[in-house]
């Protein structure tokens, strides 16, 4: 006997579902939003339970009838003889979709229905059953539309895309069918059936992987689960059920031996790869699919990898729920598209977002685009063939100045370019064996021409110092603007890559106060390190240049430590920590700009925050209240602060011993606390010194091009005293 049935899915993934329908034997098919009607018998019905890996529900259609009322609704759902479906004994609960003219919520709906099928046992003079709204024995589906309603019973129970193997869902899970359907739309079926190996580089609860191998593997996915709504049904078949079930079983055991796909999955938080493991040992797919943690800066392809040529890089990376988190996940995204095009030539590429925007950072081509619904939350799977001719290309590159026309050089003009040119070839051979690319030329070497010039890889920045009072305002600008001249000629950079700014004595956090909103960000290499650079915005870039080695002496230790960096404005020492091998870090800032643009740099660098952490945190109160201990601390604090954000305010030479015995407290006994501020009249306290084995390193962090400026900041390496 033929059933008129209706399987719900979410958005978008209507027609994937009708070819699977189609495919299980389904007739009548016919697509609307939210779901697909067919029409079949029982066998369908249950293989669909069975088999579907796209529905949420199927609905066997009871009875149809007028609802524009109360009363109308009432008597329609009396009309279904209820006894054929339910036993007195038996639970129930109403889900309950639509409104009419006398129905005006959905709440009010469900509670006539309730009372119509009550009163039908009622009536015929036998026991009611009771609501339960937690786990029912049978499901009723009410749906309401123009008047008419649609009297259905839910075959599934709880909904079909809870396959049964989900222990944990982690931070922000796929939905099992949507994650099938992301596969399908990605070629994997037939990708599947020629073995090629498929990756999850930001695996998460390993939903993409486990769905995978079952269907590489022919697992039914009703499989998993433990119960149906239908095997509470009057009408339930067990014999035809225990048949199907024996098939779906038989074709699994076949399935799971035949399988000779690899399946590797990677994520940069320790606890994110114990919940997939989890997942994926319930899913009976633990000999097949492989987890680690790994960061995907690490991730590259396994060296039998390159003998095959194509596999399948699937993956629903993070897309930044809050708008400050975007501009990090951009960097993400930038980066994994400069990986795979590197390492992965000949794959297919599946990109999975809830933000559209961010899959042109990516640097690719995709070949093929399709919208999903995450939810409520429009989102894009993006495929790329990576090819040779779908190469990787910057995509975030900061916004270009307009040309400026260069004045010709004075006398004074060319004694400073002179000076200019005397500088690069004084650093060249030092800047080219450390492969250095950010440093500073030039630090008012000439008096009347006092400006600091910067490198920073093709970009410039000069910064002039304010000029005393008693120079010719007039005259100074001719100075400046025969610097500027001299800096495009003699270091060959176009004018739209030099930025100038004026520095001015400065007091705690005003050297980090905006001068402009344009978000021009570019990229430094240092120590193997990526960093980003804003030379328009700020005072200072993000990097502080005269830190150098002190970034690099971190670098050199933090191998398998534990890293604490306070103060840490970009993090750019805690980039350098990470790659230096340190196993834990956290960076604390005040700031939530730059505790952004550290998350900025660490996603530019291929890192996750799993154990490299940041904290919006004042860090005074941070010190007297965190309780753990570390092998290596970085503490940089400003000169002064008086934030409002703070409570009280921060002298360094007033409150140094204070700040230095709270941090000596986080340390470990054995572990090292680096020291550093730019306050030029310094000065270590006595008790310091008696108390903690210290040490002035001063002399040792300032690098070649601040020699002769040695007092542009002052540096300490503090122990605790061996027993």
């Amino acid at each position: 006997m033929l059933q008129q049935l209706f399987a719900t899915c979410p958005k978008a993934i209507e027609p994937l579902l009708a070819n699977e329908l189609n495919q299980l034997g389904a007739a009548n098919i016919k697509l609307t939003q939210g779901g697909v009607h067919c029409t079949g018998d029982m066998r369908l019905a249950y293989r669909i339970c069975l088999w579907s890996r796209l529905a949420n529900r199927l609905l066997l259609l009871l009875h149809t009838g007028p609802a524009e009322t109360s009363e109308q609704l009432y008597c329609t759902v009396q009309q279904v003889p209820w006894m054929k479906h339910l036993l007195p004994e038996q639970t129930f609960m109403v889900d309950f979709t639509g409104l009419s003219r006398g129905i005006v919520n959905t709440h009010f709906g469900s509670l006539k229905v309730k009372d119509a099928v009550v009163d039908y046992f009622n009536q015929h003079g036998v026991g009611r059953p009771l609501v339960d709204r937690h786990s029912p024995h049978v499901r009723i589906n009410a749906f309401l539309h123009r008047g008419q309603a649609r009297i259905s019973l839910d075959l599934a129970g709880d909904s079909l895309h809870r396959r049964g193997y989900r222990i944990d869902g982690g931070l922000t899970p796929l939905k099992e069918n949507l994650a099938a359907a992301i596969l399908i739309r990605s070629g994997w079926p037939d990708m599947a059936v020629t073995r090629q190996p498929l990756i999850d580089p930001m695996c998460g609860s390993g939903t993409l992987l486990i769905e995978a191998a079952l269907m590489a593997a022919d697992v039914a996915p009703g499989l998993l689960r433990q119960r149906f709504a239908l095997q509470n049904w009057c009408q339930f078949n067990s014999q035809l059920w225990h048949e199907l079930y024996q098939q779906a079983e038989q074709r699994s055991t076949l399935g799971k031996a035949a399988l000779k796909i690899e399946f590797h999955g990677y994520d940069a938080m320790p606890k994110a790869v114990s919940i997939a493991r989890q997942n994926i040992h319930a899913a009976g797919m633990h000999r097949f699919i492989r987890v680690s943690q790994r960061e995907l800066k690490d991730w590259q392809p396994l060296t039998h990898h390159a003998d095959i040529g194509t596999g399948l890089i699937v993956t629903n990376p993070p897309y930044g729920a809050r708008t400050s988190e975007v501009a990090q996940m951009r960097y993400l995204y930038q980066y994994l598209g400069k990986q795979v095009a590197r390492s992965f030539s000949g794959w297919r590429l599946a990109l999975f977002t809830g933000n559209p925007q961010l899959g042109k950072a990516v640097g690719l081509r995709s070949n093929k685009q399709y919208r999903f619904y995450n939810g409520s939350i429009i989102s894009q799977l993006l495929l790329f063939e990576l090819d040779q001719y779908n190469r990787f290309h910057e995509t975030i590159q900061p916004q270009k100045v307009a040309d400026s026309v260069e004045p010709p050089l004075d006398q004074g003009g060319q004694m400073f370019a002179n000076r200019l040119k005397k500088n690069v070839k004084k650093l060249a051979r030092w800047q080219r064996q450390g492969n250095i690319s950010s440093y500073r030329l030039y630090d008012a070497d000439m008096p009347e021409y006092a400006v600091a010039i910067d490198r920073y890889g093709d970009y410039i920045q000069v910064q002039e110092y304010a000029a005393p009072s008693s120079v010719d305002h007039t005259q100074a600008a001719a100075r400046l603007s025969q610097v500027m001249s001299a800096v495009s000629q003699v270091l060959h950079v176009p004018p739209q890559h030099i930025f100038l700014k004026q520095r001015r004595p400065q007091k705690g956090h005003s050297q980090y106060s905006k001068l402009a909103t344009l978000e021009q960000m570019i990229k430094v290499e240092e120590g193997g390190c990526r960093l980003l650079v804003n030379l328009v915005d700020y005072l200072d870039t993000g990097l502080f240049l005269d830190h150098r080695l002190v970034r690099l002496q971190i670098q050199h230790l933090a191998a398998g430590k534990t890293f604490l960096n306070l103060f840490c404005y970009s993090a750019t020492a805690t980039m350098h920590a990470i790659q230096g091998g340190a196993r834990r870090s956290l960076s604390v800032d005040m700031s939530p700009k730059y505790i952004s643009w550290g998350q900025q740099n660490l996603a530019l660098n291929g890192f996750g925050e799993g154990l490299h952490r940041f904290e919006q945190a004042d860090c005074l109160q941070f010190i007297k209240q965190h309780a753990s201990s570390y092998d290596l601390i970085l503490l940089d604090p400003p000169t002064f602060s008086n934030s409002k954000k703070m409570q009280g305010s921060l002298d360094i030479q007033r409150d140094h011993p204070w700040l230095i015995r709270q941090v000596m407290r986080c340390l470990n006994s054995g572990g090292l606390l680096i020291f550093s501020n730019h306050f030029r009249r310094f000065s270590m306290a006595d008790s310091i010194k008696a108390e903690f084995d210290v040490k002035d390193i001063t002399a040792e962090t300032l690098d070649v091009d601040f020699k002769r400026n040695p007092n542009i900041h002052n540096c300490w390496e503090i122990r605790h005293h061996r027993l």
